[in-house]
């Protein structure tokens, strides 16, 4: 079974390795959401795979690192794509959340990137 947490962060960021005159490299922002999975059994006992109060505590930290905070500036985000800060994100959980399978980058409501244990 797999579950997920989504986590919704304010970030300004710009992108400076696109060609010139394209609008991502002038500074900007998003509403960025990301979507934690992880997957087990479901507990016998408990009725779920993991507490989502769990995911909650592994995640504060990076959440605080991220929110309100110009990405280009946190070490290893110099070229903060949605796929880079998708991977940046997975470093940071993978020794925590061994039950990580997808972490998933929302830069708009209709963009984004999925990184799966499988591509990383």
């Amino acid at each position: 079974m797999e579950i997920f947490r989504e986590y919704t962060f304010e970030a300004a960021h710009r992108l400076p390795h696109v060609p010139e005159g394209h609008k991502c490299a002038r500074l900007h922002g998003h509403s960025f959401r990301v979507a934690v999975h992880v997957e087990g059994p479901v507990g016998h006992e408990s009725g779920w795979v993991m507490d989502f109060a769990d995911v909650d505590a592994v995640f504060a930290t990076i959440l605080d690192q991220l929110d309100h905070r110009y990405l280009n500036e946190i070490d290893g985000l110099a070229n903060p794509t949605s796929e880079h800060l998708a991977a940046w994100i997975w470093e940071r959980l993978e020794a925590t959340l061994p039950q990580l399978t997808k972490i998933v980058v929302s830069e708009t409501c209709t963009s984004g990137a999925v990184l799966r244990r499988l591509d990383h």
